[in-house]
This record gives C-alpha cells, structure tokens and sequence, in this order.
C-alpha cells in the first residue's frame, strides 16, 4: 500500500512527550491537563480552555533514579515517566490528575509531587488523586461524580478559571465523540481479507489523540478517513490475524514487531487503544452531564481494576466479541513487567479465551520499550503465528 499522507507526521509528533502540537495550544494560552489513566473521564480534561495529554515515555532508556525511589519491583511504566519527570521531560503540564487504577501509578505521580519536578515556575500548579470505583452500580456512579467534582472540576475552576458548567461539560462531550466517530471509523477498516490500514499505522494515529490535543489532529484524522476509503489495500495475505489484548502500549515498537512476524494486529483492546477507549459517549436532557459521562465510563471500563463478577467474565465476553467482529484468529494477551492488575488478569484471561471459547492464545509480559528484549518476543510471536498456520491447516484451510 503507498505510505498515508499524514504517517510520518503523527510518528514524528509521537518521538516526544513534549511535542509540537502540545506548544501550540499552550501557546493560544490553554491549560494543559496531564493525566495517567483511562479511569479519568477525558472530555472533563478538555473544558473549554484546557487540553488533556496522557503522559507517555517514549524511546525510555535507563531507569535508575526513578528505580531508586520506587525500587525496581513497581511496574515500568510508572517508573519510565517519574524518570522522564526527573529529567523535566514533563514540564509542559499545568497540572496533573491520576486515578487509584493502581497504587504503582499513585506512587509515580506522589514521587513526582515530593520531586517538585513539574510546576516550579507555576503557582497554580497542582497534583490530584481520584479514587475510583470497583464494581459498576448506581453508587459507583455516584461516587465518580463526587470524585470527578472534587478533584477535576474544583481545582480547574479555582486555579485556572475553566469554566465546569453543564453546557461546558456537553461541549467537551461533543468535541470528544467527534474525534471517536473519526477513530473508529478509521479502525474499521481493518476488517475484512484485505484490510486498507495496518495495525501499525493505526496504532500511530490513535496514540496521537491521547498524546497530544485532540482538537488539533481532527483536520489530518479527517483527511486520512477520506484517503482510506480509496486506498488500494495489498493482495499479498496476512499469515495470521490477531487481537492484542492487556496494558498499556504506548510502544508502537511493539505492534510493528508483531506485524513483522506477519500476524495482523486487527484490534486494539488495550490502554490507549481504541477499544473501547474511543466509544462515544451518549447525553440525554434529561440528567445532568456530569452524572451521564460517569455512568458511561464505569459501564464501559474494561480495565482489570474493576472486580464484580459481572465485570470480570464481561471483559473476557468483550475480548471474544471483538476477536469475531474483527476476524481474529488469535489473540496476543500482554502485560507490561510487574503490572499487578493485568498480571491477574492475563492469566484468567489466556485461559479462559482458549478453553471457553476455542481461541489461539499467547500469553506474554514484556519491557515498557520493547527495543530492550526484540529478540525474545519476536521469537515467541513467530512460534505463535505458525502455530495459528498449523491448525488452520489441520482444520481443512489454507495457511
């Protein structure tokens, strides 16, 4: 397939935490909102007059200071961006607010509070933490709501002035479906034998709208929509289709190497992927905003943290829907070193998707940047991808 239009600009955009599109809108004098977690409700991050980016280490090397103030038994992620943090790789933010997803995440963001490594020139700067719900009833809604009041919406306004009214609220709404309607419609086009978009390419552009302001890369979204819809896609087959399942990928290292191996990363059930973090969200005039966009993200979370059983057994139900709307004929179960909640749940997980509903499995855990262990996973995603060619071969099909 020829390159898309705008490839090499978002993979540029997404060489640095601190990119040109975010010195942009800091520079039309909006509020850059850091976050760490897809439990904060996004849209509330992005009120008139502010912009969310989720913090991302990108190319992370050496991990020693922060390694020294969380030891070397807290997952990577939390200890590349405290490193990135110390280095000042950071000081873009205006604040920063990170859910109890998991208590490694809360330590990062608590070591870069006592660090003093953001906001030294900014005396509005501040540091929240949000508690959030296990289990997904009316009460956890409720709960969101108060935390969402208390620790986004207050501080906004106070410090900064931002403007948290319900009409500000159905604005943000509006603005967030627009950039989801445009992601998952791009995504969809990876279905099908001859899919018009790799899981390389769109994993790119999805990273682009958590990492960098979201109102600026809507004109290049909607010109790449367009360039899809007439791009011809390669006659060459896939070896295999797969679903990549788990924690966070910002490491577009990693779905590359995938694809390298030949295997078709066709869905992105993982944080920062799409499924189902760009799900629109629907507002009725009937409740408040703030109550509605609460209910949706407890309803929808897919993350491990969230433990009633019907959470725990609907996640796996999620990831086999999808594995069949997207044509899977795998799925690539990750967790990211030392991650405690996806460490659980890979295991139930990989288990569970291959004995209860017959799906090829690779379980695997992995380094934040997958440039320090290539090799391995490379070797461990080819064994898979032959393995996935030996039974449709044993069931009759071409390989």
């Amino acid at each position: 397939m020829r390159d898309l239009k705008h490839l090499l600009y978002f993979e540029n955009l997404l060489q640095e935490a601190n990119n040109e599109l975010i010195a942009k809108a800091k520079a039309e004098g909006k509020v850059c909102v850091a976050y760490t977690c897809e439990n904060v409700p996004e849209p509330l991050l992005n009120l008139p007059g502010c912009f969310s980016v989720r913090l991302h280490a990108p190319h992370t090397g050496s991990m020693d200071i922060a390694t020294y103030y969380m030891t070397n038994l807290l997952c990577e992620p939390s200890r590349a961006l405290l490193e990135r943090a110390v280095e000042g790789g950071f000081n873009f933010s205006d604040c920063v607010i990170t859910p109890d997803g998991c208590t490694m995440m809360n330590r990062c963001v608590e070591n870069m509070e006592l660090l003093h490594t953001m906001g030294k020139d900014n005396p509005k700067f501040f540091h929240e933490y949000m508690e959030i719900a296990f289990k997904n009833s009316e009460t956890d809604v409720k709960l969101a709501v108060l935390q969402c009041t208390n620790h986004v919406l207050k501080p906004l306004h106070e410090k900064y002035g931002i403007d948290v009214s319900d009409a500000a609220i159905r604005q943000a709404v509006a603005e967030h479906n627009k950039l989801c309607r445009l992601i998952r419609a791009i995504g969809d086009f990876r279905k099908g034998d001859k899919p018009r978009i790799t899981g390389y390419e769109f994993h790119i552009l999805c990273l682009a709208t958590y990492a960098c302001p979201g109102y600026l890369v809507l004109d290049k979204l909607e010109e790449t929509l367009e360039e899809l819809k007439t791009r011809e896609p390669d006659d060459k087959p896939w070896r295999a289709r797969v679903l990549l399942v788990g924690s966070e990928v910002d490491d577009s290292g990693f779905v590359k190497l995938i694809e390298e191996c030949g295997a078709f990363v066709c869905a992105d059930r993982f944080c920062f992927g799409s499924l189902p973090g760009r799900t629109e969200i629907a507002l009725t005039d009937d409740e408040d905003a703030l109550t509605q966009v609460c209910r949706h993200y407890i309803q929808n979370c897919q993350c491990p943290r969230m433990m009633s059983m019907d959470k725990v057994y609907g996640r796996k139900q999620y990831v086999a829907d999808l594995a069949k709307e997207y044509g899977a004929d795998g799925i690539l179960y990750q967790q990211v070193k030392f991650c405690d909640p996806w460490a659980y749940e890979r295991v139930l997980g990989s288990s569970m998707l291959q004995h209860d509903y017959g799906y090829p499995v690779l379980s695997v855990d992995r380094p934040y940047n997958i440039a320090s262990a290539g090799g391995q996973m490379r070797t461990r995603v080819q064994a898979f991808v032959e393995s996935i060619e030996i039974k449709k071969i044993q069931k009759g099909g071409k390989a």
